[in-house]
C-alpha cells in the first residue's frame, strides 16, 4: 500500500464542499454521514466535518508572499498544476495568490496557487516540473 495523508478539518456546508472539492477540484468523494464527508485528494485522504473552521492569519512569509497560516495543500507534477490552475482561472475562483512561479532558477523553483474552499480554509496547490525539487535545499 502507497502510504497518503489523512486530514480531517471543519467546513461550515456539506454541500458547498462537495461542489467545491468535488466539483471544482475534481476530487473524488468516499464515505460520508449527515455530519462529515471524506474525499480523495489528489491522492491523499481529507475529511471534512461540520464545524467552525480553523483561524488563519497571513504570517507565513514565503519569497515575496505573506501566505495563509496554517494551510493545507498538495504537490503535484507540473502538467497537473497547469491544468489545474487554467480550470481555476477559467471558473472564475479568488485566489489569495494567482497562479505564478516563484523561486525561479534557483533549487526548490514552484509554481504555486493558493485559493480558499467556500468555507475559508487555505489551500495552497504546488506544480514541480521534476520532483526532486521538492526537498531540493
Amino acid at each position: 500500500m502507497q502510504p497518503c495523508f489523512h486530514l480531517a478539518y471543519h467546513v461550515t456546508d456539506l454541500d458547498e464542499a462537495r461542489a467545491f472539492y468535488g466539483g471544482l477540484l475534481g476530487c473524488k468523494e468516499g464515505r460520508s454521514t449527515q455530519t462529515w464527508v471524506d474525499f480523495n485528494f489528489f491522492g491523499h485522504q481529507v475529511s471534512l466535518h461540520l464545524g467552525k473552521p480553523f483561524e488563519t492569519t497571513n504570517t507565513g512569509k514565503v519569497g515575496d508572499h505573506m501566505v495563509p497560516m496554517p494551510h493545507l495543500g498538495v504537490v503535484l507534477d507540473m502538467e497537473t498544476w497547469k491544468t489545474l490552475a487554467q480550470k481555476l482561472t477559467d471558473a472564475n475562483l479568488a485566489f489569495v495568490i494567482a497562479p505564478t512561479v516563484r523561486f525561479e532558477g534557483q533549487p526548490g523553483e514552484q509554481s504555486t496557487m493558493f485559493f480558499k474552499d467556500p468555507s475559508g480554509n487555505p489551500i495552497e496547490i504546488k506544480g514541480f516540473a521534476d520532483e526532486a525539487g521538492v526537498f531540493a535545499a
